[in-house]
């Protein structure tokens, strides 16, 4: 893990083992990730990545396995996509003026063999304290493919409190307690719809573990219109997710057949952003 931190804000561990996503988050002296309160998925890479505060989920697929069409060798689409446990290729990091950064690269093959990219930089605002992130995924194979991105953004349950929210103008009423659905968990996926920056915003908090902090997620709504959240409080799970996503909450065969398949060409690129803050 590679300490990242600026003058203000959140020090995040950045994984250079898989994507370079985030594996602590450490807020007023609390690092508010789930760690092992998470369910098993059976796939180590994913029950890694699940423990930190952000993953990255992709780029060949997203949610849940699915069949591949026209294997008969049972290969599926993996457990959240291809990316995680991916090492990056840090290329530089820098501290300067208050402020941090950091540019890395993640080549990663997908189920199906294809080589695709990653091209990501973090960012910390030193003034601010806000963390910014914009990822390039480039289709560096030979031939057309879908690209699909999810952010999981895993805070444990064991930091929210009775007066913690979840806010947002795309949630129903603008926003409720963070214990919706069922008793122990619930999950929905509903569209996220910009702001004038053309960023969605949502905001869980506040959460008194954290000074009484609230946590504010922006991400870019044009390339991540959608927002999924998650919460599952059945032993030994104690997790709650802010899932900025590219594509609806329907199945694989669904979205194609509605044409809703985002294809990149060879040398082709798309890009995602997202910024949070702890305010």
């Amino acid at each position: 893990m590679i300490e990242f931190a600026a003058v203000k804000g959140p020090r995040l561990m950045l994984d250079e083992t898989s994507v370079m996503d985030i594996g602590g988050c450490i807020v007023d002296g609390v690092d508010i990730a789930p760690k092992r309160a998470i369910p098993d998925d059976g796939d180590p890479r994913i029950d890694h990545s699940l423990e930190g505060f952000l993953f990255t989920c992709g780029p060949d697929h997203i949610r849940h396995r699915e069949p591949i069409p026209g294997r008969t060798d049972g290969k599926a689409y993996p457990l959240h996509g291809s990316a995680s446990g991916h090492p990056a290729k840090v290329l530089w990091t820098n501290f300067e003026n208050g402020n941090a950064e950091c540019r890395a690269d993640i080549d990663i093959v997908t189920v199906e063999g294809l080589p695709q990219r990653i091209e990501r930089l973090w960012r910390i605002d030193g003034a601010t304290g806000e963390v910014l992130l914009d990822d390039r995924v480039v289709n560096t194979s030979d031939r057309a493919a879908p690209t699909f991105l999810m952010y999981h953004m895993n805070t444990g349950g064991k930091w929210l409190d009775a007066g913690t929210r979840l806010e947002g103008t795309m949630l129903e009423g603008g926003g409720f307690p963070w214990t919706f659905g069922e008793e122990l968990g619930g999950l929905f996926c509903v569209g996220a719809p910009a702001m004038t920056d053309g960023f969605a915003e949502v905001r869980l908090g506040p959460m008194k573990a954290a000074g009484g902090k609230t946590l504010c997620v922006r991400f870019r709504a044009d390339t991540l219109p959608h927002l999924q959240v998650w919460r599952n409080q059945k032993t030994p799970a104690d997790v709650f997710g802010i899932e900025p996503v590219s594509h609806r909450w329907v199945s694989r065969s669904e979205l194609q057949a509605g044409g809703e398949f985002n294809m990149l060409q060879p040398g082709e690129s798309r890009s995602y952003a997202l910024r949070f803050a702890f305010l």
